[in-house]
């Protein structure tokens, strides 16, 4: 059986923060009646899938004011235990294995309460969840780019059926915390995961099994191996653990109907696997990694060998901080995504290293490809790549010069090439230029002349801001300012965007933010949820 989307099951609750009791209840209704189908199966993982889908009608969503799966999943239970139908039973069953360990032990407390009552039970429930793993293996591409894991399971030796879990290494940018990469000789590397992408369930076993065997021997592409169960569990609970973190995950459209089955079945994947570490790769590691390739045959024929350098450090850069720690992968993906993706977003480059940068790109394939086994046809593939992003590179790349923006106040802005902090830093300081007296000193300054990333330059532009303010307000906004600068928590400038979207003006959000901080600053996890609640505050009257 193949759950529906998640668009087509009964309701979601989770969809309208308004939502009235009645119309809570009417959707609760629909899923009870949804249910009803879990009385038509006689098959365990036919039940499972049908639960699994009816909890994935809220996966993915976040309330401004607590956990979905509590106040919705939790909600359910009770109402399935109020209206003690066989249907309700039959959902209860299945969320007692399927359920968050909240839900589950709510769960089978009103399913024991209902069956006490006379309820009677679905055909399966003694066979729900009564499954055993048995083998895991992966079919992955030879660049590294995403991952199927296979994990087979029998429930006693019956109804052997496969999971198939999609795994993407490639979004590690959308996931891993940002920061410097160089804060420390030796900086902490993420393991070697992914996120995962999809899912879904197979009882053809054999013929998946066999035709990932073959791609693995014919396709020189495509890779095939048996898997430790161990270590499979290790690495899908890490993958499933950076999906569920972040908001609006890039999952396909059917993955939260799935999103409860999964978690149920890599539970039961025995304990204490080893997520694989990559290398660290500090300052100095990274400086001989990039002196190898300009001194390399590779690199012999690019003519500006000074932009030559600065690109590479960006390659190195962006491999070590988003692809989880691998600089020397390439991949077709890999390429589109820092050409088209990343440099344009993130980077502000000279006019020679935008001429020098797809060049530098290519020469890297040759040489990484080379050095880390990549098979022939993998380089060619993955240079085809490069060419077709090169043609459209000078369009997905923006100079904000070209904007009609003053290059001078751009590099200030941005004296470390972080293009995306462009918008975030300009509203944190957005006064640099006139002049202004310091309060209790002699003499003028001219604002175009500082650097609002010195902190000493920084306070005086703030205090033109700010004119007659003490000590204790200048503060305040200082410490804002220098978080918005760095970007620390991301949340602050996405939630100093929500508030300008709803017609807040910009002092008025800088003060709501400066509140929350000195509430939470010292809290990452609080400052965060205190941060979501902020972003869902009506507009001003």
């Amino acid at each position: 059986m193949s759950p529906r989307s998640r668009n087509s099951s009964s309701g979601d609750p989770a969809r309208d923060g308004h939502t009235t009791p009645d119309e809570v209840s009417a959707i609760f209704d629909g899923m009870l009646q949804h249910a009803r189908e879990l009385l038509a199966v006689r098959s365990p993982l036919d039940a499972e899938l049908i639960v699994s889908e009816i909890l994935g009608s809220w996966w993915g969503h976040r309330l401004p004011d607590g956990d979905v799966e509590e106040v919705i999943g939790e909600a359910l239970v009770d109402h399935a235990r109020a209206a003690a139908t066989p249907a309700a039973l039959a959902l209860l069953t299945g969320m007692a294995y399927m359920g968050t360990p909240r839900q589950a032990a709510k769960a089978e407390r009103a399913a024991l309460e209902l069956m006490a009552g006379g309820v009677p039970r679905p055909g399966w429930a003694d066979r729900v969840g009564m499954v055993e793993p048995e083998g895991c293996f992966v079919s992955r591409d030879v660049y590294g780019d995403q991952d199927s894991i296979i994990c087979t399971y029998t429930y006693g030796g019956a109804e052997r059926h496969a999971l198939v879990i999609v795994v993407d290494r490639t979004k590690a940018g959308a996931v891993l915390p940002s920061g410097d990469p160089f804060a420390s000789a030796a900086p902490a590397a993420p393991p070697v995961s992914g996120m995962v992408r999809d899912a879904w369930v197979s009882s053809r076993v054999d013929a998946l099994l066999d035709r990932c065997r073959r791609d693995g021997r014919d396709n020189p592409l495509m890779r095939f191996e048996e898997l430790d169960l161990r270590d499979t569990a290790a690495l899908l609970r890490s993958a499933l653990e950076l999906t569920d973190g972040i908001d609006d995950p890039p999952v396909n459209d059917t993955f939260g109907t799935y999103h409860a089955f999964v978690r149920a079945r890599v539970d039961i994947l025995p304990p204490g696997g080893r997520l694989p570490q990559p290398p660290v790769y500090g300052r100095d590691r990274r400086a001989t990694i990039a002196a190898r390739f300009l001194a390399s045959d590779e690199a012999e024929e690019l003519s500006d060998l000074s932009a030559a350098s600065r690109c590479v450090d960006r390659i190195i850069d962006y491999g070590c901080t988003h692809d989880f720690g691998r600089p020397l992968r390439v991949s077709p993906v890999k390429c589109e995504m820092f050409l088209l993706d990343w440099l344009p977003r993130k980077v502000l480059l000279s006019p020679s290293e935008q001429e020098a940068v797809p060049h530098v790109l290519g020469a890297w394939v040759r040489w990484a490809g080379r050095r880390t086994g990549l098979p022939e046809e993998g380089i060619r593939a993955t240079l085809d790549a490069l060419w077709d992003a090169t043609a459209k590179f000078a369009d997905a790349y923006r100079d904000p010069a070209a904007f009609g923006l003053d290059r001078d106040l751009v590099k200030r802005l941005l004296p470390d090439g972080d293009l995306e902090a462009l918008p975030r830093r300009a509203f944190a300081m957005p006064f640099l230029s006139g002049t202004h007296r310091r309060s209790g000193r002699h003499g003028f300054i001219d604002l175009s002349k500082l650097d609002p990333s010195d902190p000493d330059d920084r306070r005086a532009i703030l205090e033109f801001e700010h004119p007659g303010a003490d000590e204790a307000h200048l503060d305040a906004h200082e410490r804002l300012a220098a978080r918005l600068w760095d970007g620390r928590p991301p949340q602050l400038w996405t939630t100093a965007q929500a508030l300008l979207d709803v017609g807040y003006e910009r002092h008025e959000i800088l003060h709501r933010l400066i509140a929350v901080l000195d509430r939470f600053g010292h809290a990452p996890e609080a400052l965060r949820d205190a941060l979501r609640v902020l972003r869902h505050e009506p507009p001003p009257e």
